[in-house]
């Protein structure tokens, strides 16, 4: 008995961990080599967004994905994803970028996980 509830746990702490990896399946050299900062140009028109991201499991594999993603985009300034209160902050040019090309970069990230986004408030940086 304990050795099947042994394996029940291993089974759940293994499910946990692959859910919370994170997606991006670079190696560590290259994951290293694209994480030193891109160059941002000023905004021409700069512009806040901030949004509720409902689905995240985990604050490592789900926010840091999101935010990563969110910050490669061009346009982009700055991005912030707080996984405790379900909540990004993203500012962008509004020259390059539309605060729907962020939600639906978004609700596309995830490798089965469904990210759904709401209560988008758009105000001037």
């Amino acid at each position: 008995m304990k050795f099947s509830n042994s394996i029940i746990v291993i089974a759940v702490a293994a499910l946990l961990i692959v859910n919370c990896k994170n997606n991006n399946s670079k190696s560590d050299e290259t994951a290293t080599k694209s994480d030193a900062k891109k160059e941002v140009a000023a905004a021409v028109k700069p512009e806040t967004a901030s949004f509720t991201i409902d689905g995240m499991t985990c604050p490592e594999g789900c926010a840091k994905t999101i935010e990563k993603s969110l910050s490669e985009m061009e346009g982009v300034q700055n991005a912030k994803v707080d996984f405790d209160k379900k909540l990004a902050t993203v500012n962008f040019d509004l020259d390059k970028l539309k605060s729907e090309d962020i939600v639906k970069t978004v609700e596309a990230i995830g490798d089965g996980q469904s990210y759904k986004v709401s209560n988008v408030k758009i105000g001037t940086k």
